[in-house]
């Protein structure tokens, strides 16, 4: 037995017992009227007076505003009138005996079944019997001819009359419907005071005319004057309701709007018995990877599983989960009222839109969740090796940042570098399948031995690292990282082969290195230090680090050299790859160390990042790059200029504010300046720099990202940066001619740059098939030293005024004679009476 039938059960024979008790109570209350007219025994009324009161009832209780609560209506009718005016002008228990009476023929012939006629009958001889009582107990004489005009007995009989209503239909409704007694009782109960008050006018208003002996066809007006009332508040509960239901229907599709699917089908099936007035609501999903039954009251959800398959019931209205536009089928909707119901054409109308509204909310909640799966799916997949599963070297990053940034961390960590020895070997003489058993045995026995904190990955061939975390000495990463690699010693079985697997390990620890990127390096420099002793591990020391030595070095001259100006700039042209003009310069920064000559960036940036010397350093090259902007200028060359910036600086919260004032200074407007931005930023830095790269951009400052295409989330930095150029990495224009792979990505970055209204430059252009090539796949601007070498300012300026085949400001000789068509506009000043460069359109 189902728990549905099980409930039905229950209902069932509450039902029965309560009206049970309703007609013991109504039989008990007739037979006291029997022994009334007994004991006091008063002559019956004519039959024609009997027959007239018991279709009067009749009538009036035909008159009734209704409203459905689940399977079972509740309403106000006009029964107590011609009952109540009934007893001021015949006994009492005539008055009972005629009401009973009535509502059996009225019920008899609407066929409204044994139980519903017996309830009936009994409730309203209790109700009558009320009202006579009260008449009764307060001295009301009944006469026919010469009725009185109790105005209080009336009120109070009609009150009894309408509170044992009340108390006997209340409980029989709410347990017939499944809903409290409270509920059944406030529902629609503006309109029930309202039938209340016009019951009472209609009362006093038949018995006053009776009593002043007025001309009888005063009393015609009585019925028209109660049809009005009827209809008003028939009309009016009718209007009320329809507009409660439609606010309902309204709030419900707006909680419809959610993405999780477990929301929407909760909020539904409880809305839907709310709104519909159903005993319960049950929603079947057949879409999806499983169906999905949930079944609710409107008070809280009975049941969420799988699908199950049910019988239809006979009061149940089922409705197809599908759009207003048709389309696929989601699922079915059905409500259950525990009683035979017919939905009106508004319900029924409701039902469909409803209907609709969830087909719709479902289905984009299964293509948010499907959405969401494909993501974290992606996710994994951009974080872990699909060979082992383990997290790969971006996810290493990402957590060794993190871990950088903490506050909170117990403990130091460290990081352990693995290498196999001899791997190739196994590839060369197994194959490359039996190569992966092996890599992702390892990779299985290094996770079963990693503590927890730890996180393990593959960084790509044979090469594998362990952060560790919660160290709480030093020494311990030793321990630890042998006690990893101890976990290889016992032999691997490959294809019936006992293969012994040996490694060496380096060890890092995080103090003292700023980054993820020295941490990596220190640990291999540590691991290949271990190979070259013979050594399971070693740990990094910075005495056998001479690139660290040499930092150590230059970290002591740097204050020097800003004090002294020793950094200095040189700059590069980027030339319209068609013409041969040159249309903008790149600033690149050097470092005039006088004992170890001149430095680039990649020798002393990291260096200068870690000093706190970064500030004095931008600012110094910014310097140079503006006063060679007005030089350049003032001679006829108003060229935009690119500057390097650095993450670190995009950091300090006064960087924007720094270069707007010294562009104002120059009078150079923020267009005229490019900061060209490191593609190998991670997601992690954008996180903290988008504020800054938004307002040099608001500002009018233009962005580029250099060495597009070499980082490891290109894509991703870029959707991240207002970025207005794109450069491409010279790694790919050196291999243009010769690699399809590399014309590919060139290619592809174009089209990409020209669907975002971009620019696109080229670096490392050192012949002219390179540069034809690059012009043949859509790349308009480039730079290398086919057009010219980093050169001074000075030199810069002489190179512009030299030219080539007498054109000034042009280095190489045009592809064509139309000129190119580059989005970089370049103004020359006509002080120098030479004609200003156009505005090429895009």
């Amino acid at each position: 037995m189902t728990e549905t039938s099980t409930n039905d059960d229950a209902t069932d024979r509450r039902l029965r017992l309560l009206i049970g008790l309703v007609v013991v109570a109504a039989s008990l209350a007739l037979g006291g009227w029997v022994l009334a007219l007994l004991h006091h025994p008063v002559p019956p009324p004519q039959p024609w007076i009997l027959a007239l009161l018991t279709a009067v009832i009749a009538a009036a209780n035909k008159l009734k505003v209704s409203v459905r609560i689940r399977s079972s209506m509740d309403g106000t009718a006009w029964g107590e009138v011609p009952v109540l005016v009934g007893m001021l002008l015949i006994p009492a228990p005539w008055v009972v005996f005629c009401s009973a009476v009535a509502l059996a023929v009225l019920k008899v012939s609407i066929r409204a079944g044994l139980r519903k006629t017996l309830f009936a009958v009994a409730k309203e001889t209790l109700t009558a019997s009320a009202a006579g009582a009260v008449f009764l107990l307060l001295g009301v004489r009944p006469d026919l001819t010469d009725p009185s005009f109790p105005a209080v007995a009336i009120f109070v009989a009609l009150t009894a009359f309408t509170l044992v209503d009340h108390l006997v239909f209340f409980p029989v409704m709410a347990t017939d419907s499944r809903t409290s007694i409270r509920r059944a009782a406030l529902k629609n109960g503006k309109s029930k005071v309202i039938g209340y008050l016009g019951q009472l006018a209609a009362c006093l208003l038949v018995a006053g005319l009776l009593a002043a002996d007025a001309n009888m066809l005063f009393l015609l007006v009585v019925p028209l004057v109660v049809a009005c009332m009827h209809l008003w508040q028939s009309r009016s509960a009718r209007t009320r309701e329809e507009r409660e239901s439609w606010q309902r229907l309204a709030k419900a599709t707006d909680e419809l709007n959610a993405v999780d699917l477990t929301k929407v089908l909760h909020a539904a099936t409880t809305r839907a018995a709310q709104i519909f007035s159903a005993a319960e609501a049950t929603i079947d999903v057949t879409t999806g990877s499983a169906g999905r039954t949930v079944r609710a009251t409107e008070a809280r959800v009975l049941a969420d599983g799988p699908l199950t398959a049910t019988l239809p019931r006979l009061d149940e209205k089922a409705v197809d989960l599908v759009a207003h536009d048709g389309g696929v089928r989601v699922g079915v909707l059905r409500l259950s009222f525990g009683g035979a119901v017919r939905l009106t054409e508004v319900e029924q109308y409701k039902l469909r839109t409803f209907a609709s509204a969830l087909c719709t909310a479902i289905r984009n909640a299964q293509a948010y969740a499907e959405l969401a799966r494909i993501a974290a799916e992606n996710e994994h997949a951009a974080t872990h090796d699909p060979l082992t599963g383990l997290p790969n070297r971006r996810r290493l990053y990402e957590h060794a940042a993190e871990q950088f940034r903490s506050t909170e961390q117990a403990g130091l960590f460290a990081l352990l570098l693995i290498d196999l020895n001899h791997f190739k070997e196994v590839n060369d003489t197994l194959g490359h399948a039996a190569g992966d058993d092996v890599l992702r045995e390892v990779a299985s026995r290094l996770n079963g031995a990693a503590v927890d904190g730890d996180l393990v990955a593959r960084l790509g061939g044979d090469e594998f690292a362990v952060l560790m975390a919660g160290l709480p000495t030093p020494a311990l990463a030793t321990h630890r990282a042998t006690a990893m690699l101890t976990a290889l010693d016992p032999s691997i079985e490959v294809e019936g082969m006992q293969i012994t697997v040996d490694a060496a390990g380096g060890i890092a620890l995080a103090a003292g290195t700023g980054g993820v990127e020295e941490l990596m390096r220190r640990a291999d420099i540590a691991m290949y230090q271990a190979k070259r002793t013979g050594e399971q591990t070693a740990i990094y020391v910075p005495a056998r680090d001479t690139a660290d030595l040499d930092r150590l070095m230059l970290t002591g001259d740097l204050r020097r050299a800003v004090a002294e100006h020793e950094f200095t700039v040189d700059f590069q042209p980027i030339v319209d790859l068609g013409s041969g003009e040159v249309i903008s310069a790149e600033a690149l920064a050097r470092w005039r160390h006088p004992a170890q000559g001149s430095l680039t960036p990649v020798q002393f940036l990291e260096t200068v990042e870690r000093s706190g010397q970064l500030p004095a350093f931008a600012d110094a090259v910014l310097e140079q790059s503006l006063l060679a902007m007005q030089t350049w200028r003032e001679a006829g060359f108003d060229l935009p200029v690119a500057v390097n910036v650095s993450p670190r600086s995009l950091l300090d919260p006064q960087f924007p504010g720094a270069v707007l004032a010294r562009l104002a200074r120059h009078g150079v407007a923020p267009d005229r300046l490019t900061l060209e931005l490191a593609e190998t930023l991670t997601i992690s830095q954008l996180d903290v720099v988008e504020r800054a790269l938004a307002e040099l951009r608001d500002a009018g400052i233009r962005l580029a990202i250099d060495d597009f295409g070499t980082g490891v989330s290109s894509l991703s930095v870029l959707s991240r940066i207002p970025v207005n150029q794109l450069k491409i990495d010279s790694a790919f224009v050196a291999a243009v001619e010769t690699s399809a792979e590399a014309a590919a990505v060139i290619r592809t970055t174009v089209d990409l740059a020209r669907n975002l209204h971009l620019t696109v430059v080229a670096e490392g252009v050192e012949s002219e098939p390179q540069r034809r090539a690059l012009w043949e796949l859509g790349c308009l601007a480039g730079q290398g030293h086919l057009f010219a070498r980093p050169y001074s300012a000075a030199r810069f300026l002489g190179a512009l005024r030299r030219g080539s085949a007498g054109r000034p400001g042009v280095l190489a000789t045009a592809l064509h004679d139309a000129g190119a068509v580059v989005r970089m506009p370049v103004r020359r000043s006509t002080r120098s009476g030479r004609s200003p460069l156009p505005h090429l359109p895009a």
